[in-house]
């Protein structure tokens, strides 16, 4: 910036005029830049736009026209700078078929490439592709005398085999066995002789066989030496002939160490030291116990009623067995009987006896002590439900929800049907007692619940709803006021069961996925809790009142198809799940 100033003499005094300021503009120091890398050129009559490149030395030997005056040794220099490899700029660029050189295509069998392949790897030599001798190790080449491994004769191959032997039997220290391609053979693996099995093995193996007999006399594939059928009249005759009758279908076998203790209690009798611990629910945090003994998925669980120091499971491998929970945890007894998989369990009279239902279309009343049958139904159809009434005077009663639409009502001390609710539209999903058993709810795949009057087949209450999804399981609240419907809508829907089995829309509980899967509903025995399984192997626990959820567990690696509350310990949670093991929380 300049300063000027200037002064005026008048009057004799010297004035000072005021200073002023004058700013010039800034210069701009950086190079100037062609960000477009474009130029304008001359080209004859007419002006064009030409990349700046094309206006300097470095030009494109393919260009036809140069747009600057270019300097005659320049024209012959030779080419410089990366090539492009898929283009053909010169002699040598052009003879290329390949990014990376020249590709001949070449016509082989698979037999002979196989030979030269096989060859190449166990000697170090093949024959060259183009027939111009062979490649690789020149002295095996020669110690072979060219051939290979497809035309070696067994001379050769002997010599071979004795020469790997040699060699693994000079570095062989005696200590570990050989199991290559070329050891001697080794001696027979003994078979297991029945001698050789302990008692249970013998009646499991004796049962097993007697089953599979059976079922090849059912298809009729079983004949005698004369080739005639065997039936199961035949042998039933043949068995009232013979002294003691042979192996039957069901069958019980004790893990246990004694049936009875020291003082004649049996060994389902509940333990006198356990109660009740107290009136609030907790949430469990953590696995304290795994079984794992069902061969396939485990379909249902039950505690012991009133006390829960045995469980119950049901398995999809047709097995029935019972866990110590409160003692050493392991299998105290295992009932053998169906054909096909477990369908539904369910406690009689106490705990001393159980019911089950199977994909083989039978019901069984089994003893839970003795292992014994007690009695089989079947009415063709399969039983997707079974629950017994819950009066002490009614024990004898047997509802059973079927795949026919039907519910059928037996009395398990003649094995009739005394009883037949036919109103469904659907397989018939769950039976549920309420109103202390005068009344029983069931819901079936026809997206329905109907209301039945114990022992009258007319439907008290039928509700329906468009928006209204499957319902497979249902369960009972502990005071008997509500009923928990597990929805294949991924929501679980809560009906009143003293307001007309209506339904509270207030109460809805969601955040789990369950479409598909008839995941077991369970409420805390202090009504806090109210749980549920889903399909990706989670237990959700919501909070009753404010049907938020409250904590969820990653228990199983597949679907949780079943959960029990402990009925005396009141923080402790059972889950089974289709991938065989059955998992205690605390």
């Amino acid at each position: 910036s300049t300063t000027i100033g200037w002064a005026t003499e008048e009057a004799g005094a010297e004035e000072v005029a005021p200073m002023r300021r004058v700013i010039s503009a800034p210069k701009d120091s950086a190079p100037q830049v062609n960000s477009a890398c474009l130029t304008l050129v001359q080209d004859g009559d007419r002006q064009m736009v030409v990349s700046v490149a094309d206006t300097q030395n470095l030009h494109d030997p393919t260009k036809k026209k140069i747009y600057y005056n270019v300097k005659y040794d320049d024209l012959h220099e030779p080419l410089a700078g990366p090539a492009h490899p898929f283009r053909s700029d010169g002699v040598a660029r052009g003879q290329r078929n390949h990014a990376t050189g020249h590709v001949e295509t070449a016509y082989m069998d698979k037999f002979t490439f196989e030979e030269q392949y096989s060859t190449f790897m166990t000697h170090g030599y093949g024959a060259e592709p183009g027939g111009n001798g062979f490649v690789g190790n020149v002295e095996a080449l020669a110690e072979n005398g060219a051939d290979t491994v497809f035309s070696m004769n067994n001379a050769k191959r002997r010599k071979v085999r004795e020469m790997v032997l040699a060699e693994v039997a000079a570095e062989d220290d005696g200590e570990r066995p050989d199991y290559s391609a070329w050891a001697p053979a080794r001696d027979a693996i003994k078979p297991l002789l029945t001698g050789d099995l302990t008692e249970e093995a013998k009646e499991f193996v004796t049962w097993h066989a007697a089953r599979r007999e059976a079922n090849l006399r059912a298809r009729g594939k079983l004949r005698d030496a004369d080739g005639n059928k065997i039936t199961d009249a035949m042998v039933v005759a043949q068995e009232e002939d013979e002294e003691g009758a042979g192996p039957k279908g069901d069958r019980s076998f004790f893990h246990g160490k004694e049936a009875k203790n020291y003082i004649g209690e049996s060994w389902i009798t509940p333990p006198k030291d356990r109660k009740k611990e107290n009136d609030h629910t907790f949430i469990p945090k953590r696995c304290i116990h795994t079984w794992s003994g069902h061969t396939k998925g485990v379909q249902a669980i039950r505690f012991f009623p009133n006390h829960g120091h045995l469980l119950l499971s049901a398995g999809l491998d047709s097995k029935l067995k019972i866990w110590d929970v409160h003692g050493n945890g392991k299998c105290m007894r295992t009932y053998l009987g169906h054909e096909k998989a477990i369908k539904d369990i369910q406690w009689v009279a106490n705990g001393e006896r159980f019911i089950s239902s199977s994909w083989d279309k039978k019901i069984k009343l089994w003893d839970t002590e003795t292992g014994q049958v007690i009695t089989t139904l079947t009415s063709g159809k399969i039983a997707y439900a079974v629950r017994g009434h819950p009066d002490a005077d009614k024990q004898n009663i047997l509802m059973a929800g079927q795949s026919d639409k039907k519910i059928l009502q037996y009395d398990m001390n003649t094995g009739d049907v005394v009883q037949e609710y036919d109103q469904h539209l659907g397989a018939v999903n769950s039976v549920t007692f309420c109103d202390e058993g005068r009344r029983f709810v069931t819901s079936s795949d026809d997206k329905s619940l109907r209301v039945w009057e114990y022992g009258i087949p007319v439907v008290m209450k039928y509700i329906a709803d468009p928006t209204m999804h499957s319902m497979p399981t249902v369960a009972a609240s502990p005071n008997g006021n509500w009923l928990a419907c597990q929805s294949l809508d991924n929501q679980i829907m809560i009906y009143s069961t003293k307001d007309r089995f209506r339904l509270n829309k207030k109460k809805r509980f969601t955040g789990h996925s369950n479409a598909g899967y008839a995941c077991q509903v369970g409420f805390s025995p202090d009504m806090r809790f109210i749980m549920s399984g889903d399909a990706d192997g989670k237990l959700h626990f919501w909070d009753w009142k404010s049907q938020k959820i409250f904590k969820t567990l990653k228990c199983h690696d597949k679907v949780v198809i079943g959960c029990e509350w402990h009925p005396l310990e009141q923080s402790k949670v059972a889950t089974c799940s289709w991938d065989g093991t059955i998992k205690y929380w605390d």
